[in-house]
């Protein structure tokens, strides 16, 4: 059965709002994530949980749900669908983690048994430059998979480093992103002025009775 995640793209009026929307709303989420100046990885979650969200806008709350902590490649449930959602910053699409492991062993093991599972919404920011929202669905993952192989597919963490994950690599990033099945919407990342007090809310809620 086909995904629901193709509706959005489907959706005019949702489209600008995207457009419109998501750079504001990951702006406020670079902010909440920093310190000193500098965006923690927890800015990640919180990308996630904004996509999670636009979900729920567009399709209701009681059709959304979130896995448990033995999925680690499913970030989200549509309709029962299974679906990852992968946020990158930059120019080049490149990064994407597969797995957060950097142990040999578990990720030699990963390779082994890999096979792409769930659709995938990926976001590309580029701030003060054009990025994108893409959805790949599962099939076209598989296609590229398979006329790939998992050498070519599959980017493993180079021994006595720490590079936090095995990826998707920059080549197969490339042609899942150009799939014809793989839908996108393009977004410009502009910064605009925000006043933003990231514990105002907590000290409201302590200001609760």
């Amino acid at each position: 059965m086909a995904s629901r995640v193709i509706e959005i793209f489907e959706d005019r009026e949702l489209i600008k709002k995207i457009q419109r929307r998501l750079p504001y709303l990951f702006q406020i989420a670079e902010l909440e994530s920093s310190r000193a100046g500098k965006v923690g990885m927890e800015v990640g979650t919180l990308r996630e949980k904004i996509i999670v969200a636009l979900l729920m806008h567009k399709f209701g709350e009681d059709n959304i749900k979130t896995p448990n902590i033995t999925e680690p490649e499913v970030d989200v449930y549509l309709f029962e669908s299974p679906i990852s959602i992968k946020t990158i910053k930059g120019k080049t699409l490149a990064g994407v983690k597969l797995i957060w492991t950097v142990n040999g062993i578990k990720a030699e093991e990963f390779v082994r048994v890999f096979s792409p599972r769930c659709d995938l919404i990926l976001i590309q920011i580029q701030w003060d430059n054009t990025g994108g929202f893409y959805y790949i669905p599962m099939e076209a993952q598989r296609q590229v998979f398979e006329e790939m192989g998992p050498s070519n597919y599959i980017k493993l963490p180079k021994p006595a480093t720490n590079p936090r994950g095995t990826e998707i690599t920059r080549e197969a990033l490339a042609r899942l992103v150009q799939h014809p099945l793989t839908k996108s919407i393009s977004i410009e990342w502009k910064k605009m002025p925000i006043e933003y007090r990231p514990f105002q809310r907590w000290v409201e809620l302590w200001q609760e009775e």
